[in-house]
């Protein structure tokens, strides 16, 4: 059993890590009482092939944040090689979208839910990982919609021992034909009125875990306290963007009248997770209002 413990490496991380994401000192504590046990638990799961690590989040959870610091406290401290995914980079093509809204249903247009990513590219990015094998992992410029060119894309041409994947609808549970029935916003009412949009999402969610979700070897979920929080920290998460895109770049970034429309595409799938992920998942983070992780809970200490 492998024990990691704040040292001068991880100090210095952590110092370099707050200033870069302008988080303020109290992240050391978090970085005490939750990064580093997180991490002994992840690398004490290591077996011999390279271990996947499924991290779900609704929007502004801090998913990204926990990822990247996770990353590298587990390579300083460990020495594992680790590989970092994010569900949102695997978005199909805005052209892709639009072929999905015209022969199935509009609001496949907008990027979200299960149906608007590519699946096989993901499958086999985390299959080439997995097997040893240079690959490149696609990143996508949520600024213009699209994913980034190819030269921009991540290549991983090293042996990978953790792969860290984070997604807001990672491990996410299919729901019942009678839990569709009824649409849960006004998006759904007015827009998905017989229900073909939440219906095929849903069937698309059921691949993700046959294909990727359901070989994952552990499940984290950061535990917000409820959907209304969402709206809030995604609404944060769009003032940053627009803050570093350029003002030539800005037309896909959001007002808040398209960004609660926006947010009522992930809700349904939100809602549910929130309800039942955490009776599955391997590790729940639960989320205070402050933006502030204020525990691990694990199986064994449920």
């Amino acid at each position: 059993m492998a024990d990691i413990n704040w040292s001068v490496k991880t100090q210095q991380l952590c110092n370099s890590f707050i200033n870069k994401m302008k988080l303020p000192d109290s992240f050391q504590k978090i970085v005490r009482d939750i990064y580093l046990p997180l991490a002994e638990i992840i690398v004490n799961k290591k077996q011999s092939q390279p271990l996947l690590v499924s991290i779900n989040g609704a929007q502004g959870t801090g998913k990204s944040t926990l990822t990247c610091f996770m990353q590298q406290i587990i390579e300083v401290e460990s020495g594992y090689h680790t590989a970092v995914l994010s569900l949102d980079d695997f978005y199909h093509t805005r052209k892709t979208r639009e072929d999905l809204a015209k022969n199935i249903h509009p609001l496949f247009l907008t990027r979200g839910v299960p149906g608007t990513h590519d699946l096989d590219t993901l499958e086999n990015v985390i299959q080439a990982l997995r097997n040893n094998e240079t690959c490149i992992a696609p990143k996508f410029n949520k600024a213009s919609d699209n994913p980034y060119r190819k030269s921009d894309w991540q290549t991983y041409d090293r042996t990978i021992d953790i792969i860290l994947f984070e997604g807001w609808c990672n491990n996410s549970p299919v729901q019942s034909t009678t839990e569709l029935a009824q649409p849960v916003n006004e998006l759904e009412k007015k827009e998905d009125t017989e229900g073909i949009w939440r219906h095929h999402a849903n069937e698309c969610l059921a691949q993700y875990h046959q294909r990727v979700f359901d070989h994952a070897d552990m499940c984290i979920m950061l535990q917000a306290p409820d959907f209304e929080h969402v709206f809030q920290w995604r609404s944060l998460q769009e003032q940053k963007l627009e803050a570093r895109t350029p003002d030539n770049q800005q037309s896909h970034i959001m007002n808040d009248t398209e960004l609660t429309r926006f947010i009522q595409h992930y809700e349904r799938i939100s809602r549910h997770s929130l309800h039942h992920l955490p009776g599955t998942a391997d590790v729940i983070l639960p989320v205070s209002a402050d933006h502030t992780i204020t525990g691990i809970i694990t199986k064994q200490n449920k």
